[in-house]
């Protein structure tokens, strides 16, 4: 990384934040510590380093993306067989990026394999599956470059769910993306076995 790091606003109207103290490369540590002293922002940071703040997402968008977790939700409850997060949780990737899916998923094998610390830290952890919802302030490039850095570091299944177009983008590892124009219905395959989610008030 880089001696100056960059601070990166994507379409947002955030005042820019003092780095200067992040000469070097950011630790754990500090990148907690930031993220503790900005408890408003949803906050990011790239594998060069760069820290991504997030722009709050629209009330509709908002809407959403609690149907989508609400639904999910129902689904591990009843399936039993991993956790779920929103998207406040970050996830350290093997690339040294950490980011915050919409939604993500682990199974319980991998999630019971760490330690009460590993968990209440940005766990170097790989989802199984994860949601990215698009919202009116989201450039679709960089979403779907981040779909494809989680499927590069390990996610096994990934929904890039784009209101806007009527689109999902299905992401799996080892295979090329399928883009489903105007889909009643995405279904789980084998990673989420038996979930469905309903699109008709997403795309509405």
């Amino acid at each position: 990384m880089s001696q100056t790091m960059q601070l990166i606003y994507p379409e947002s109207g955030f005042q820019p934040i003092d780095l200067s103290q992040f000469w070097h490369e950011v630790s754990e540590a500090e990148f907690v510590e930031f993220c503790e002293r900005n408890p408003d922002m949803r906050i990011e940071m790239s594998k060069d380093g760069d820290i991504v703040i997030m722009p709050p997402t629209n009330t509709e968008t908002g809407r959403k993306n609690f149907d989508i977790i609400g639904i999910f939700w129902d689904w591990v409850r009843k399936n039993k067989t991993g956790v779920a997060f929103d998207s406040s949780t970050g996830f350290t990737l093997p690339n040294g990026a950490r980011r915050s899916p919409d939604l993500a998923f682990v199974q319980n094998e991998k999630w019971n394999a760490l330690s009460g610390e590993e968990k209440r830290r940005f766990a170097r952890l790989v989802p199984d599956f994860v949601i990215e919802l698009r919202s009116e302030t989201d450039l679709l490039k960089d979403l779907k470059d981040k779909m494809s850095e989680y499927i590069e570091n390990g996610v096994l299944l990934g929904w890039l769910i784009d209101p806007q177009e009527r689109k999902v983008h299905i992401y799996r590892i080892g295979k090329e993306v399928e883009t489903l124009d105007n889909p009643k219905q995405v279904f789980g395959e084998s990673v989420i076995k038996g979930f469905i989610l309903d699109l008709e008030n997403i795309f509405d």
